[in-house]
């Protein structure tokens, strides 16, 4: 298929762009008459027909024409213009705040108006603030607007009006010279999607009977025709990105052999169903020449650290290096902890690089990795440092890689590239993502999902209670430390500030530990050094030779993946209403790890808002990961759930994934019909995405 890949236009070649416009215009995105066109409106006003007064409902924006009956100024707390209007079927009132003499004048009794506005509901039955108006004359009677009115979305220094203008213009131009039509005929008449020349016209002038139900719904055909386009842009961008990956090739490991079956033997527990069919999933992933690029999710507790000690075996007994990056000193030490106890049994080196590890410590570190002598190395996002070398990274898995971005799951395999092979990747999230996230932010990744618990497993129940009842909320402690059980007491703060949430963990622990001087209450926070957390750590959680020292941990969110204490059964989240649910999640899972009854009580100040009471009903209704995440997708959307909102991935012109996710299997069908055109594809990219792609580096 020949693309038209002609130079857009700037919108300086418009009437009336001159360097002021333009840069109000690039504040909403608009560079170019393609950014103008796409500028979609947020809703519409009819002003097509005249309606009766007796018709109107409130809330209604509508054009009416009726004679002043009366015309008064009236004074009070501010000077208020009131005309009262009728048209026969019924009265109105017409109220200004801001007027002049003149335009009293022109609103006297007797004149005959046609007026536009939103009605209200008034002291003396309904009313409109500040209406267009016009006096009625015979030319005015017999002209009406032919299409719906658009309302754009606007900023500062902007009037509806003037881009109105501006749009016309660019419609012009556009019947003139026009878009390309990157979606081919065939595919068009196979979806029943029309033109995009069609879908903008449509949208920006609407006839009267338009179905603006619809339309304010992002439902309509045009609208839809437009969105399918922009989720095919972003989904062959990564479908690219997995192209070109594919195509450097991977070292072929052969499937576990000795060193994996004793690794299983050695565990006090048997693997899941789910965790068996996973790992056989990866292992098969890893012998096909290609480097795997899979994504392995599983809710809190499902046993994916497991399954990457599998991925990370296969590397070694094939004479490769494995990484495992985590997003936080805590989980990678724990990390750390767990291989070195899985792994060094069977003689294998594990090392771990971290921005608090130092001095000849660091170094000896990183001369173990570049040597090969350590093949399991674990860290933080001090592995990216170029300082630091493998002798020959085979795998990297990436552990809740929301946490780094979508950039930063393609940095890794640079680590091992040897110019012409790079490492296999294992994705890894305890962050449960929507299906509509997992087809579009991760359509470069095969998906596997731990979909079971290990047995013995007691669901948490959740309680959400008020601050005022803290006293109720200490004794409760008091008493499940009483039989034997350990208590987490989270500490948030809606500052950013590390220092002030740091603060008010160590306050609320002089507190407890002043109310309950019989308990053995420690505190973790971001600010202690890391030897002091995992002193800390380790005393909570205790050991078969060593029982727990800890009744009660007061510590702020640094706690939120990876802690494992199954004798912790209780979980206070102060101000919770401050976390996102994803948040709130990771949190309570850190209890009901064992086989006892767990609870998590969200102690929230009030007055909690709309958003906060929605997310602690959520959290108290369920404990269903795959739930949470929709949920939490509905209320933040896709570019605060994936952790890209201030990276500009995932940002859509049109699209709304909450709103379209029914249409991204039809997407995932468009890719595979167009993807064989190299050329159509880099022309569908470009027009959404720029000629960056986005995330589409590699």
């Amino acid at each position: 298929m020949k693309v038209n890949s002609a130079v857009i236009p700037s919108v300086t070649v418009l009437k009336g762009v001159g360097a002021a416009m333009a840069i109000k215009l690039e504040k909403l995105g608009i560079e170019n008459l393609q950014d103008l066109l796409f500028h979609l409106p947020l809703r519409y006003q009819d002003r097509t027909s005249v309606k009766s007064i007796r018709e109107l409902r409130i809330g209604d924006e509508v054009v009416i024409e009726a004679e002043v009956s009366t015309s008064e100024i009236k004074f009070g707390k501010r000077k208020t213009l009131l005309c009262r209007v009728q048209d026969g079927t019924g009265s109105l009132t017409l109220r200004f705040f801001h007027f002049s003499a003149s335009q009293k004048n022109n609103l006297s009794t007797g004149k005959t108006l046609r007026c536009f506005g939103e009605v209200r509901p008034g002291p003396n039955g309904l009313e409109m603030v500040h209406p267009e108006y016009k006096a009625l004359d015979e030319v005015l009677a017999n002209t009406m607007e032919q299409s719906l009115t658009p309302v754009y979305p606007m900023t500062e220094g902007l009037q509806q009006n003037r881009v109105r203008s501006l749009m016309t213009q660019a419609l012009s131009w556009l019947d003139k010279e026009g878009l390309a039509e990157l979606l081919p005929e065939a595919i068009r008449s196979q979806w029943r999607l029309p033109e995009l020349k069609e879908s903008l016209r449509y949208l920006h002038n609407p006839p009267p009977n338009a179905n603006i139900e619809a339309m304010s719904e992002g439902k309509h055909p045009a609208q839809r025709r437009l969105v399918i386009e922009e989720l095919l842009a972003h989904h062959l961008t990564l479908l690219n990105v997995r192209k070109k990956i594919h195509a450097q090739g991977a070292f072929v490991f052969q499937r576990p052999q000795q060193m994996s079956a004793q690794f299983l033997a050695s565990l006090p527990f048997s693997l899941t169903g789910a965790q068996q069919r996973v790992c056989a999933e990866v292992a098969e992933d890893l012998t096909l020449g290609v480097p795997m690029l899979r994504l392995v999710q599983g809710d809190v507790g499902s046993g994916k650290t497991v399954v990457a000690a599998m991925a990370a075996l296969q590397a070694v007994e094939n004479n490769f290096q494995a990484t495992i990056m985590a997003p936080t000193e805590i989980l990678a030490e724990q990390h750390f902890t767990n291989f070195t106890q899985w792994l060094e049994p069977l003689g294998i080196k594990v090392a771990m690089i971290s921005g608090k590890i130092k001095g000849k410590k660091r170094e000896k570190n990183l001369e173990v990795v570049a040597s090969g002598e350590a093949k399991v190395v674990v860290g933080t996002h001090a592995l990216f440092q170029d300082e630091v070398r493998f002798y020959n990274l085979g795998l990297a898995v990436i552990d809740e890689q929301h946490r780094f971005g979508v950039h930063q799951r393609l940095s890794l395999r640079e680590k091992g590239r040897d110019g012409l092979k790079c490492p296999h990747q294992l994705i890894m999230t305890a962050t449960p993502i929507p299906r509509t996230l997992t087809m579009s932010a991760y359509a470069d990744l095969d998906c596997s999902v731990i979909d079971e618990l290990p047995p013995g497993r007691t669901a948490v129940k959740t309680v959400v209670i008020s601050d005022q009842r803290r006293d109720e909320v200490i004794a409760r402690v008091k008493e499940a430390c009483a039989q034997k059980r350990q208590v987490y007491w989270v500490c948030t703060l809606i500052e950013e500030s590390e220092a002030l949430q740091c603060q008010a963990a160590e306050v609320t622990a002089e507190q407890l530990t002043e109310l309950l001087p019989e308990l053995r209450i420690g505190l973790i926070h971001g600010r202690m050094k890391s030897a002091e957390k995992a002193q800390v750590m380790q005393r909570f959680k205790g050991d078969a030779e060593n029982p727990y020292e800890l009744d009660l941990l007061v510590a702020t969110t640094v706690i939120e993946v990876g802690v494992d204490v199954p004798n912790a059964s209780v979980m206070i989240i102060e101000n919770p209403e401050r976390l996102g649910l994803a948040q709130l999640h990771q949190l309570r899972g850190r209890v009901g790890r064992g086989s006892m009854a767990s609870f998590c009580l969200l102690m929230y100040k009030a007055p909690l808002s709309y958003t906060g009471k929605q997310r602690l009903q959520i959290m108290r209704e369920t404990n269903d990961g795959f739930v949470i995440a929709q949920k939490d997708l509905e209320i933040r959307g896709p570019g605060e759930v994936l952790g890209t909102r201030q990276t500009g991935d995932m940002q859509f012109k049109i699209a709304d994934l909450t709103r379209d996710a029914d249409l991204l299997d039809r997407v995932q069908q468009l890719a595979s019909q167009v993807s064989a055109d190299s050329q159509q594809v880099s022309a569908i990219t470009r027009r959404w995405l720029g000629s960056s792609e986005q995330y589409g580096h590699v």
